[in-house]
């Protein structure tokens, strides 16, 4: 199972690992690693507290960006009877498919 935890702003991926029995954290749109581990919430926090902290330096340190950048595109790959039902659902409110996609992914993401 997998969770989001906000730490100084920023997303990271929670998971347990029950062959370790620690926690896992992971931050995304990072341009590189910064996981963390603990064997409970409170310190799982305060360990990506440290992670990002240090993340975040070496990448000053280095002139390199530390996150990553979206360009607005992507590609899906699904069944052709999902990707005519989608179609059908767009035109049904006179949005194109991309339009339809972009609004149930707003309505959607957190």
């Amino acid at each position: 199972m997998r969770n989001i935890m906000e730490i100084n702003g920023h997303k990271a991926t929670i998971s347990y690992d029950p062959d370790t029995e620690l926690f896992r954290g992971e931050f995304i749109h990072l341009n590189g690693g910064a996981d963390f581990y603990a064997d409970n919430v409170n310190d799982l926090r305060k360990e990506g507290e440290t992670s990002l902290t240090l993340f975040l330096e070496l990448c000053q340190q280095k002139g390199i960006a530390p996150y990553k950048e979206y360009s607005g595109k992507f590609n899906v790959r699904i069944s052709p009877d999902l990707h005519a039902a989608a179609v059908a659902a767009a035109n049904a409110q006179n949005l194109s498919l991309n339009e339809w996609i972009s609004q149930t992914l707003q309505q959607n993401v957190p």
